[in-house]
């Protein structure tokens, strides 16, 4: 994972979304990092009503932590945007 983030931090709930459907899809690449396999299995899932709302679960999941890291956007007029550290 080359690009991973290093911060929760998103300016606006839509960002944080974005982050949270990233942050998703990277679990899976970790989980299953063969490309190939991820591929052949798309078809099947993308077409089962079950496991889009289990991968819907899981990015609203994302989405409570991000938004919780950012203050949940309306509880402060100004957003400190700088970067928040995880410890890994």
């Amino acid at each position: 994972m080359n690009n991973w983030k290093k911060s929760l931090r998103a300016k606006t709930p839509e960002k944080g979304y974005d982050l949270a459907v990233q942050l998703a899809q990277e679990s899976i690449k970790r989980i299953q990092p063969d490309e190939k396999i991820r591929e052949k299995l798309r078809p099947k899932y993308s077409k089962n009503a079950n496991s889009l709302i289990m991968a819907s679960s899981v990015v609203a999941i994302h989405f409570q932590t991000v938004a919780a890291a950012n203050n949940y956007w309306s509880s402060q007029k100004q957003i400190d945007h700088s970067p928040l550290r995880l410890k890994m």
